[in-house]
């Protein structure tokens, strides 16, 4: 179909709540298909990755942020301006390592697991929200930043904050000299 002539095309957001209870109702059925929570783990880590690689250009169009120069500068974007338009929470960031190469993403709120009290004692090694570590994994690589991002720490199996893990695998110094070569 055609949009009538002088209409604008609208920007058709779904709520939230449909939103997490779809995801729950994916991951449901992942843990039916799948006996092993890790096979569940991987295949959400696949599902994000794919998305990740997508959802940069639509971060990028849409945020019209400049180029990060620094790992720090990059987990901080992440934190606070792509999860707070794409998941509408912010989360704090601390570097975890002299290097400057590992940081932690600590949410307060996850609105992932809005309808999720707490995991089945059969699946306590289920990382829930996997899908987020390969979105940030697969986001990361398509700006040419090689990254290893895991889950740390999570509410739902009793901790008191979500912390995702984001290990950046080349050193800042490798990737100027290699600029300058």
């Amino acid at each position: 179909m055609s949009r009538p002539p002088g209409r604008k095309q609208e920007n058709h957001k779904i709520s939230r709540e449909l939103f997490v209870l779809t995801y729950g109702a994916l991951v449901a059925q992942l843990c039916k298909d799948y006996e092993k929570d890790e096979d569940v783990n991987i295949c959400l880590d696949r599902m994000g990755y794919g998305i990740g690689i997508r959802l940069i250009d639509d971060f990028l169009a849409r945020s019209a942020v400049k180029k990060c120069r620094s790992y720090s500068e990059t987990a901080d974007m992440i934190a606070q301006v792509a999860f707070k338009m794409y998941l509408g929470v912010t989360a704090s960031v601390s570097c975890s390592s002299a290097a400057g190469n590992e940081f932690s993403l600590i949410l307060d709120k996850n609105p992932l697991v809005d309808f999720v009290e707490e995991l089945p004692a059969e699946r306590a090694s289920l990382c829930y929200c996997n899908l987020l570590c390969g979105v940030i994994r697969g986001a990361l690589e398509m700006v040419h930043l090689a990254a290893e991002v895991t889950f740390l720490q999570d509410r739902l199996k009793g901790d008191a904050v979500t912390e995702i893990g984001i290990t950046f695998l080349r050193k800042a110094e490798d990737r100027k000299h290699k600029r300058n070569k």
